[in-house]
């Protein structure tokens, strides 16, 4: 038998991550990772997002301007969530947003993007007149805000059914169902990333009194695809 001289890739191991800022905050720890060419948050030890992708946090910006009524001119946004940037960005990038405002309660989230590494995703889109950097947590906003917004991008979690911190589950909650469908404008929507689908979420935004519920999927490399649920304020 002949020998078999063909030769073979061999697997590439990934690069270590490397640890650029670690902050404890009133929420627990946060850190800022590199790895390789992209960076990743890891929130009390458990990971939040990175850039390596970026799919799913756009079509939570696309999905809810698309599912606003036709005609509707300079609606305004609420990001939940700065994370990596990405959902800023793309809101940013959109000239139809008449203003958009992100709400964050990390505040080396909002260093890390300012003053940090992470201003070369979000630099241009945090200084565009339209937006609007809020510090303080999103549940707490939610409740006492009194501006009703066109629609709420909501990416805080990893969704519904895992959360990085116990307080985070107060978002998916009635009480806070009921916040999000008092701080929209009527036709409004809401759209919330997951890291998997929840048919128990679609049931309690019903539960809420949102109407076109609904969960759009983004294909990953492996695993249950990450999804935005999609719901609206009646008209």
């Amino acid at each position: 038998m002949e020998p078999d001289t063909q030769t073979y890739p061999r697997a590439t191991t990934p690069p270590a991550p490397l640890t650029l800022d670690r902050r404890e905050g009133p929420f627990g720890e946060v850190v800022l990772r590199e790895r390789g060419e992209h960076f990743e948050i890891i929130a009390n030890g458990c990971f939040l997002m990175d850039t390596s992708d970026g799919r799913s946090e756009r079509l939570l910006i696309d999905a809810a301007l698309g599912a606003l009524p036709a005609g509707r001119t300079g609606p305004s946004v609420l990001i939940g969530g700065l994370g990596v940037g990405f959902s800023l960005v793309r809101a940013a990038e959109e000239e139809r947003w008449g203003r958009i405002v992100v709400v964050e309660r990390e505040q080396a989230i909002v260093d890390w993007h300012r003053q940090g590494p992470l201003d070369r995703i979000s630099g241009a889109a945090l200084a565009d007149p339209r937006t609007e950097v809020v510090h303080t947590d999103l549940v707490a906003h939610l409740r006492t805000a009194t501006e009703r917004y066109d629609a709420l991008c909501l990416d805080i979690d990893n969704g519904p059914d895992w959360t990085v911190t116990e307080d985070n589950g107060s978002l998916y909650s009635p009480t806070c169902l009921a916040h999000c469908h008092d701080r929209l404008t009527p036709g409004g929507v809401l759209a919330v990333w997951s890291a998997q689908p929840s048919p128990a979420f679609e049931q309690a935004l019903r539960n809420a009194g949102f109407t076109r519920v609904r969960t759009e999927e983004v294909a990953v490399a492996r695993g249950v695809p990450d999804v935005v649920h999609l719901a609206s304020r009646s008209l």
